[in-house]
């Protein structure tokens, strides 16, 4: 008599089902928050200094996470790809508009 998948991995009948919940890091409502206090207004996403804020709370966030799995290297490669656009994108500011610039990098505290 074949074996049910419940006998194979020794689930009695009275098992509950288990429910896994994602929570997403960078929500939406975190983002309009980001571009709110960086950007001009919420609706303002293309502007250098949210760009860059959302930038540095994603690298922070990926920081994070390749601090506890270390072996990760999929996300290294993505980190390192979010480090240079956002060295990019600061270049361009800093050239477009030093006050802007240094304003960013003070309030993000990138520069130590």
């Amino acid at each position: 008599m074949p074996r049910s998948r419940d006998d194979i991995f020794g689930f009695s009948g009275d098992c509950k089902t288990i429910k896994v919940i994602y929570v997403m890091y960078l929500t939406s409502e975190k983002k309009a928050e980001l571009f709110a206090k960086y950007g001009k207004d919420a609706k303002n996403t293309g502007s250098a200094e949210s760009q860059i804020a959302l930038f540095t709370f994603r690298i922070n966030h990926l920081t994070e996470h390749l601090k506890e799995n270390r072996k990760d290297f999929g996300t290294e490669r993505a980190l390192t790809a979010l480090v240079g656009k956002r060295r990019r994108m600061l270049d361009y500011l800093k050239a477009k508009d030093i006050e802007r610039y240094r304003a960013i990098i003070k309030e993000l505290g990138i520069r130590k």
